[in-house]
């Protein structure tokens, strides 16, 4: 029941508050209408743009699109692969650097921490 008192009093506050608001923007428009004429403001001269670039026009025939017999062929699956180069012996090897002896961080063990478990029965 105070929900809805509560709901409706909200309702109420905010139509109170937008017929106030209105209001004060009657007067204001009022206000504005009622003042003196200003003088007409002289125009400019306009200034005179250049004239723009003609667009040029497109041949009125197309050339002709090529034929299938012209265009290369693609491999086909049989076709042999090239090898690949081989590796000069000058290239060292990718080694790892050893593993330190000592592990670098000693993790501590968590605490045991009690949980809540019922009584045991009877």
């Amino acid at each position: 029941m105070a929900a809805s008192s509560n709901c409706s009093l909200i309702v109420l506050l905010i139509v109170a508050f937008l017929s106030l608001s209105s209001i004060t923007t009657s007067h204001a428009a009022r206000g504005l209408l009622q003042l003196p004429k200003f003088p007409n403001i002289p125009s400019l001269p306009q200034p005179t743009m250049p004239q723009l670039p003609t667009i040029p026009k497109l041949p009125a025939t197309l050339p002709p699109l090529p034929s299938v017999a012209s265009l290369p062929t693609l491999p086909t699956a049989n076709s042999p692969l090239p090898s690949l180069p081989t590796l000069p012996s000058v290239v060292p090897k990718m080694t790892l650097p050893p593993m330190p002896a000592n592990p670098l961080l000693n993790m501590p063990s968590l605490p045991n921490i009690p949980t809540l478990s019922p009584p045991p029965s009877n």
